[in-house]
């Protein structure tokens, strides 16, 4: 019986379930927060708070664009993680943490540039 994907189910061997499913609550964890970051953009742009309406709309779209990438980054950090354990090698760096501080940064800039020039 196969397994998928069969790109990380078929390298090396079988690591310790309770690592497999750390990951996959680490994947669901960056899944919960590719959906916040979306129902955040969202939230900002249809509750029309009283902010400059162009920095707005930028922090509603940068939130929005960012919760749909995180979604497939989150799959893609898993079989890295999932990958490494099979093979007994180091975890990876999370490279989704990296972005989403930058972009916690550049909203957090946006809203705040928002309340200034309104």
């Amino acid at each position: 019986m196969r397994r998928f994907p069969a790109s990380v189910y078929e390298t090396g061997e079988e690591p310790d379930p309770r690592f497999s499913l750390a990951n996959e609550r680490t994947f669901l964890a960056w899944t919960r927060t590719a959906l916040a970051l979306i129902a955040g953009g969202v939230a900002l742009e249809v509750l029309g708070l009283d902010l400059h309406a162009g920095f707005r709309l930028a922090a509603s779209l940068v939130l929005m664009i960012t919760g749909t990438v995180v979604a497939p980054l989150a799959w893609w950090e898993w079989m890295r993680a999932e990958r490494a354990m099979r093979r007994s090698r180091p975890l990876p760096g999370a490279f989704s943490a990296v972005v989403l501080a930058i972009v916690v940064t550049v909203v957090g800039l946006l809203v705040l540039a928002g309340v200034l020039w309104r």
